[in-house]
Formats: C-alpha cells, sequence, structure tokens
C-alpha cells in the first residue's frame, strides 16, 4: 500500500475516536499503558499545564535540552497542518510509517481489551510507545485539557510546569481561577520539581494545596528586563547580566521564557547553551509573522487571554484602521470575550467559516458579535476571505480565533 495513503486512512480511523468525545479521566490510559509495559516510565518527564503558553514553554525547553546535547521527545496539541506535528523527536515530526506502526500497535491493545478510548487517548498512548522504543532522554509533554484527569497525568513527572491560568474550557474544569488552577496543579507528584509562571493569588493557594515548596518564577526573576523589536519580531531578554534574543514575541513571552530558563537551570543546563537555544524556538500559530507586504500574522488567539496578548502586539505597531482581522471561533468559546480584544486592534473584520470542524460555526454565524466593527463582511470560503482581506489595502492582516482556521488558511 501507498504510505501515504496508509497514512490517510490511519488518520481517518484515529479520527473517528473524536466520536468518543473528550474524557476526562485516567482509567483508560493506564489500562492501555499497563498493556503497552508502562512505557511512560522510560525516560525522565518535564510536565507542562496551564491556559496558554504550554507550547512556547515546551519548545523553548526543547530546544535548550537539543543544544544540550541530549535526545528529546516533545507532545503537544493540537496539530496546526499535519496530525505527525503532535509528536516530534529532536524537533523532527514523527513520519507517516512510524504513526501507522504505533497506532495498529494500540489499536490491538484496544481491541484485546475492549477499550473504548478517545482521540488523545490513543494519541497519548501511540506517543508514550514511540518514546520508548527511540530510548529518547527527556519527554516534554504538554497536557491537551486541564491537568489532573488528562490522558497524560499517567507520567511521574520529574519537573512540572504551571505556565499561567485565566478562564477557558469552564464547561469541563470549572469557572473560576482557583478551580481551574487547582485542576492544572494535578500534574504536580510528590517528587516533582514545580515550576509556576503565575502569581495570582488564587493560582497560588491551588499550587500550595498541593505542595508548599515551589518556585514563581515572576518573584524569583523579577529583576528581569526586555525590549520587544517590532522589526525583527523577537523578544530582547536581559537576565542575571546575560542578554537573550528570544524568537518569540510579545510581553507574554517573557514569562514563558523565564518558566523554560527556570526549568533548564534545574536540569544544569548552562547559560551558554540557553542563550544559543532562544535564538532558535520555533512555535507555529503564535504571532506567527507569515508575510511582510501586508504583514500577515496567524495567531490562533482561541480564548480572550489569548487574544488580549495578541491585541497587545499588534497595538505596538499598527492603528485599528491599519488592520483587517479575519476570524472564526468555536462556538463553546467566549465568542463575546474574544471579539471584544480583536476589536481592539481592528476596525474591519472577515468572518469566515469553520462548519466543516466539530465545533465549528459558519462566518454567518458570529455576526451576531461584531456590532461594534466599523465593516463586518462574510465570507466563509477562506480563499474569498483572503482576498477580500488583501483587497482593503491594509498594513496588516490577521487570521485568528481557532487553530481549526490556521490549519484551513495554511492547507489553502
Amino acid at each position: 500500500m501507498d504510505e501515504k495513503v496508509g497514512v490517510e486512512k490511519v488518520l481517518e480511523e484515529l479520527y473517528n475516536y473524536s466520536m468518543f468525545g473528550i474524557k476526562l479521566g485516567l482509567e483508560n490510559i493506564k489500562n492501555i499503558c499497563e498493556a503497552l509495559g508502562e512505557p511512560q516510565r522510560s525516560y525522565r518527564v518535564i510536565h507542562i499545564a496551564g491556559t496558554n503558553g504550554k507550547g512556547s514553554t515546551a519548545t523553548t525547553i526543547e530546544r535548550g535540552l537539543i543544544e544540550a546535547g541530549y535526545k528529546v521527545g516533545k507532545f503537544t496539541s493540537p496539530h496546526i497542518v499535519r496530525f505527525n506535528e503532535r509528536i516530534q523527536l529532536n524537533g523532527v515530526e514523527i513520519s507517516d510509517e512510524k504513526i501507522c506502526e504505533y497506532f495498529l500497535r494500540v489499536k490491538e491493545v484496544l481491541e484485546e481489551r475492549e477499550i473504548r478510548g478517545t482521540f488523545f487517548e490513543v494519541t497519548t498512548a501511540m506517543m508514550f510507545l514511540y518514546f520508548k522504543d527511540e530510548n529518547i532522554d527527556f519527554l516534554v509533554l504538554e497536557t491537551g485539557m486541564g491537568g489532573r484527569f488528562d490522558a497524560t497525568n499517567i507520567v511521574d513527572s520529574e519537573i512540572a510546569v504551571i505556565t499561567n491560568i485565566s478562564l477557558d474550557h469552564t464547561g469541563f474544569l470549572g469557572d473560576d481561577i482557583y478551580t481551574i488552577a487547582k485542576e492544572k496543579a494535578g500534574i504536580i507528584k510528590a517528587g516533582s520539581k514545580v515550576v509556576v509562571g503565575d502569581s495570582q493569588e488564587d493560582v497560588a493557594r491551588a499550587i500550595e494545596d498541593e505542595k508548599d515548596d515551589y518556585t514563581d518564577v515572576l518573584k524569583k526573576y523579577r529583576d528581569v528586563s526586555y525590549r520587544l523589536d517590532t522589526k525583527n519580531y523577537t523578544t530582547e531578554i536581559e537576565l542575571q547580566g546575560r542578554k537573550y534574543s528570544f524568537s518569540l514575541f510579545g510581553n507574554y513571552q517573557v514569562n514563558n521564557f523565564l518558566c523554560a530558563y527556570e526549568v533548564l537551570k534545574t536540569l544544569n543546563i548552562s547559560e551558554d547553551v540557553i542563550e544559543r537555544a532562544a535564538t532558535k524556538v520555533s512555535w507555529p500559530g503564535r504571532f506567527e509573522v507569515a508575510g511582510r507586504a501586508p504583514l500577515l500574522i496567524l495567531d490562533g488567539a482561541h480564548n480572550v487571554d489569548a487574544a488580549k496578548r495578541l491585541r497587545e502586539n499588534i497595538n505596538l505597531s499598527y492603528r485599528e484602521d491599519e488592520v483587517v482581522a479575519i476570524v472564526s471561533v468555536l462556538e463553546d468559546k467566549d465568542i463575546q470575550g474574544v471579539m471584544e480584544e480583536i476589536r481592539g486592534f481592528t476596525d474591519t473584520i472577515i468572518l469566515t467559516s469553520l462548519a466543516d470542524f466539530k465545533r465549528g460555526l459558519k462566518g454567518e454565524d458570529l455576526l451576531k458579535y461584531t456590532d461594534s466593527f466599523q465593516r463586518a463582511v462574510v465570507r466563509e470560503d477562506i480563499d474569498e476571505a483572503y482576498k477580500e482581506a488583501l483587497s482593503l489595502g491594509k498594513g496588516a492582516v490577521v487570521v485568528c480565533g481557532s487553530f481549526y482556521l490556521l490549519s484551513k488558511f495554511k492547507g489553502r
């Protein structure tokens, strides 16, 4: 069978597990991994939870460990264009051939034990087993949602990182900061070193419910200074007498850098290595500069906190009348809140469709949230939406509101 046809068939079958929805709980993944020989116990684990910043922090840690000479696995979600993005070995995506191999191995266990696994549980088990076979030194592991009952949370992590906490997935995790933080802090194990990038009182209380001894990087490195380079879109950070040119852009990226820095220092990675690594970090779909004339920014901005951070970045260089946004948002998000943040950097919005994705909406469904915009139009087709945006002659085009939208835009 042709490899491409093979992986497409396997991925179609894997995505069918999505019909079992989101299932917070560890029974399935424990049973699967027990049958596979407990692969998650084969390497040192850095486990990362938080509302936003998980991927940026994970990728910075990954790059630092690679620069230090370690063999590193990384697991993140969601993917933007290809499923392969979720599982990376030393920065290289898992091959189509390996996806097929490890899906079939996990599927065999599901059938033998009569387990009705979800998409995320099956993907997590595939990842754990793949990295065991690859004999990695470290796994940099991002939770899918929450923490305590997330399928990734059967590891015994050496370091647990909580990046930040804001309101998201409230239907699953709770509707206040303390309750959500409590779920995220569920990744903390008795032997874990704990690193936190959020100084909110309710976050601290939730962390301390799990462990008294932890490092709040915002307090430990309160002397940090930085400058945003709006020409090269880098963040120039000065910390403890050294300068780091961080290739990710934004005020909030300083917090992510500090979390990664603390993890790497805990693992005895030198400042020289961290300095080299900082310039090489790449994290698509998070203020990703995809074009320059006009400036084209791709950003998931899928919740209010992420949309606020996008707004802050855009406001550094552009007035609202110089920007057009192409937007779609999933139905279970705080659509009004996200739209208010988008209105903070543009007066012109083009709404497009994600109706072909689960929980996706048509552009027409979003019109009722756009009364404050000077101009709001619907172009359900993503190509038509982009053509419309370019025709306006603005200085910047921003595609935002959902990672599914970025996937659709990149795959057009």
